[in-house]
C-alpha cells in the first residue's frame, strides 16, 4: 500500500496506539481479551512484547498508527503450536488490503517461529474480516454464545476461525499458489 510503512512495535509507540484504539469503534474490540484503550493495558502489551509473548506490527501513515496485527504464543503451555492473530485496522484504510496485508505478514512471522496452527477471534457480523480470513484459508471452528460484552453489557458471540498451517501450504503449493512464506 502506497504511503503506509509497516514495523515492529517498540517502545515509545505507545502514545500513537493509544491513540489508535481510541478512535477505532467499541464493537471492533470486543474480540481482544483486553481493552487496549487502556494506558495500563498498553503497559501490559508493552511488556508481554519484550518477553517475547507478542509480536505486534504497526501500519503508520506519517505518524499516525492505521493498523495493527499481534502474534500471540505462550511456548509453555499445552499448545505451543498454535498462535492466535489479532487484527485491527482504521476504519479510514479499510476495504484497502491493509488487513489482509498485516495478516500475511504476521503469517510468516508464524512460520518462521514454527507455530503450526493459528486462530483468529471475531464477532460473526464482523463480516468483512471473516471473508478476508475465509480468503486465506482460515475455517470456523468454533462459535461461543455471549461470550463478550460490550460496554453497555450486551453480550455478543465470538466466533473463532483457523489456519492449520501445514495444510494450507501443503495444498498452496500443490495448486501452485504462493505460500505464507511467498505471499505479500
Amino acid at each position: 500500500m502506497t504511503g503506509i510503512e509497516v514495523r515492529y512495535m517498540r517502545a515509545g509507540d505507545e502514545p500513537a496506539v493509544l491513540a489508535f484504539a481510541r478512535e477505532l469503534p467499541p464493537h471492533d474490540l470486543l474480540f481482544l481479551p483486553r481493552d487496549i484503550t487502556q494506558p495500563k493495558v498498553l503497559d501490559a502489551w508493552m511488556h508481554e512484547i519484550e518477553r517475547g509473548r507478542l509480536t505486534s506490527l504497526l501500519a503508520f501513515r506519517g505518524a499516525e498508527v492505521v493498523g495493527c496485527a499481534t502474534l500471540v504464543r505462550d511456548p509453555l503451555s499445552w499448545s505451543p503450536h498454535v498462535g492466535e492473530l489479532r487484527v485491527v485496522v482504521a476504519r479510514t484504510v479499510r476495504g484497502q488490503g491493509l488487513g489482509r496485508m498485516l495478516s500475511e505478514d504476521v503469517g510468516r512471522l508464524a512460520v518462521e517461529t514454527g507455530i503450526e496452527k493459528l486462530v483468529a477471534h471475531m464477532t460473526p457480523d464482523q463480516t468483512g474480516a471473516v471473508t478476508v480470513f475465509e480468503t486465506m484459508g482460515y475455517r470456523a471452528e468454533a462459535l461461543l454464545r455471549d461470550h463478550v460484552k460490550d460496554g453497555a453489557g450486551v453480550t455478543h458471540d465470538l466466533v473463532i476461525l483457523s489456519l492449520d498451517v501445514a495444510r494450507f501450504r501443503a495444498r498452496a503449493a500443490a495448486y501452485g499458489l504462493g505460500t505464507l512464506e511467498a505471499s505479500s
